[in-house]
């Protein structure tokens, strides 16, 4: 339970320089296993962000003119630093946000591969010849960076979801300024010095404040000219809106409410080992979870039986513990929340499958809800916790069209041997990303977005580089 690394809260990451935030409020950390503050973080000011925009401005005038073989190697030599200091970041992620340490660890990991995804992809930035209409001359589309970005991440995967914007931007050519959850600062800091230390100064900048004041003040600027944003669908309209009225390009990934169809062909036991993983992995605080769950009639109660046992046997207890195999829910908002929602579901005629949770702390027992009605809260509202909502299904059809209900629509999973149900669902399911009979819905080479309420656009992939570049006409005449 001890860890050999201490905990202070970073600083902002501006012009080169690392310096205490100016903003006279103050942002509490604490460790959501126990509850104890850990430290206090300073924010920006209004000051401290002009002086960031500035810097982002003087920089990619000259990261846009780096070669992008140079790109690749300063940003891999950033990856090879993130490796060496896993542990350390791990500990971090683990104290302010409460995942496993085995989790933390993963995500360290997760990121570095994210990163240098992208690094060797900077070598990759093709543009094309087009056979010109005239004689003497010559039509070319190029690829060019789009300026400076402003990026904003959330808490639950802070270091991926940061990962994700970093590797993207800076690869493409771009410079960046990222607003990093402010809930786990310690964490993102620690990856973002490590990226740093091979990058010219002002390329990479973190911040951390108000968010509303921060996302206004850096999209309003006419130096940014690109948004990513990662979090709730309620911020991402608001920054959509705010994003067109200024005409700046922007990336969502909101959201999710994740279907999983489970055909009565499908291996069960299989099935329940990898969803009981996934689905309280982060104590299902991702908007990948697995969380609505159509189970065949014919094997619904067995589904029923071997996933409450598997989610019963979870060991909860703090992040540090080695035995350790859910954590808490990131904060007393969060956990409220959840009991609400368990509560209102229950009222409306699920029934409630848990087992106990730890007292202290901000802990959530892994709850199934079985025999869900379509029109309970825990069908319509995303829990983001580990709560799992089973309904029984009778046809394919049926099960899709139940699916398609929600107004989200990341990511989706079916489990069947079948390659007709296999085709029907591919093509039905109102999904970005689809797993099938297995829960590998991202990574770092194919893009991850959502459809309808959560999001567009794609981060990862080429698609997710995409997304940084303009592409410009050139048209020689002799």
């Amino acid at each position: 339970m001890t860890t050999p690394f201490s905990y202070s809260a970073p600083k902002l990451l501006i012009a080169g320089q690392w310096r205490e935030g100016r903003d006279t409020n103050r942002n509490l950390i604490t460790n959501p296993a126990n509850m104890q503050a850990l430290d206090e973080l300073t924010l920006a000011s209004k000051d401290d962000l002009n002086e960031a925009l500035a810097a982002t401005q003087a920089a990619f005038n000259v990261w846009r003119q780096t070669s992008a073989h140079e790109r690749c190697e300063r940003l891999e030599r950033g990856v090879t630093r993130i490796r060496e200091n896993t542990e350390h970041i791990a500990h971090l992620l683990t104290l302010e946000q409460g995942k496993p340490l085995a989790e933390a660890r993963a995500e360290c990991q997760m990121a570095a591969d994210l990163v240098k995804w992208y690094a060797e992809e900077a070598r990759r930035i093709y543009g094309r010849i087009i056979p010109s209409r005239l004689p003497n001359s010559r039509m070319e589309v190029q690829k060019q960076p789009v300026g400076p970005v402003a990026a904003f991440s959330p808490w639950n995967f802070p270091l991926v979801l940061s990962a994700r914007k970093l590797g993207g931007a800076l690869a493409a050519g771009c410079t960046i300024i990222l607003k990093g959850a402010e809930e786990t600062p310690a964490s993102v800091a620690a990856m973002v010095d490590c990226l740093n230390h091979a990058l010219p100064e002002g390329v990479l900048q973190l911040v951390y404040g108000n968010p509303p004041d921060v996302s206004q003040t850096l999209i309003e600027s006419p130096v940014i000219r690109k948004v990513s944003f990662t979090g709730s669908v309620p911020v991402g309209r608001h920054l959509a809106e705010l994003s067109a009225h200024h005409l700046k390009r922007i990336t969502l990934e909101l959201g999710g409410h994740a279907p999983v169809i489970i055909c009565s062909d499908a291996d069960l036991k299989r099935a329940v080992d990898l969803l009981a993983t996934h689905k309280f992995r982060n104590a299902g605080q991702a908007c990948l979870s697995p969380t609505r769950f159509f189970v065949a009639r014919q094997c619904y109660d067995q589904f029923v039986d071997l996933f409450g046992k598997a989610a019963s046997a979870l060991r909860l207890g703090s992040g540090l513990d080695a035995q350790t195999q859910m954590g808490p829910v990131a904060n007393a908002r969060r956990k409220q929340a959840l009991l609400d929602l368990i509560d209102r579901t229950v009222a409306a005629g699920a029934q409630r499958i848990s087992a106990t949770a730890p007292d202290e702390g901000c802990f959530v027992s892994p709850t199934l809800l079985v025999d869900v009605p379509q029109s309970a809260p825990a069908m319509r509202e995303e829990p983001f916790g580990p709560v799992a909502c089973l309904v029984p299904f009778d046809t394919l059809d049926e099960a899709i069209a139940l699916a398609n209900q929600s107004e989200y629509g990341l990511a989706g999973y079916l489990f069947t041997d079948s390659a007709a149900s296999i085709h029907t669902v591919t093509q039905n399911l109102e999904v970005g990303s689809l797993a099938i009979n297995g829960v590998g819905v991202s990574v770092p080479e194919a893009p991850f977005g959502g459809v309808k309420d959560s999001g567009y656009g794609s981060e990862s992939g080429i698609e997710g580089m995409e997304a940084f570049l303009d592409s410009r006409f050139v048209h020689y005449v002799s």
